[in-house]
């Protein structure tokens, strides 16, 4: 499992401990099936569009309290949220590169006066 999604064994460990993973145990070993592998492929996924773990584990129990048609609904609301939080991301980078741009051609200016 660590191999196979690059995480370290103390991120499955405790992506256990908050409930976001469930693998079988038999004494120390975990096994992880692939009802794991799919909630790992959610989990690094929502990581990687902004959700925190709480979000994501909350969204995970929608499925197994009340099935895959509320949890697409819930999933919508989340994603159209996210969607207009990274175009915020978007504008704020895009301004400050124009405004590092701008800064920068003007200190090549001022040098290229100094000769």
């Amino acid at each position: 499992m660590c191999a196979r999604f690059e995480v370290t064994p103390r991120t499955l460990r405790y992506y256990e401990y908050i409930e976001l993973l469930q693998p079988r145990k038999e004494g120390r070993a975990r096994f992880y099936g692939p009802r794991e592998v799919a909630r790992m492929t959610l989990i690094l996924r929502g990581r990687r569009f902004g959700f925190s773990l709480e979000e994501i584990r909350q969204w995970l129990q929608i499925y197994d309290k009340k099935g895959s048609r509320e949890q697409y609904q819930v999933w919508i609301d989340m994603a159209d949220r996210q969607l207009a939080v990274l175009d915020g991301q978007i504008a704020d980078l895009t301004a400050a590169r124009t405004d590092l741009d701008q800064l920068r051609q003007t200190t090549v200016a001022e040098l290229a006066k100094m000769g």
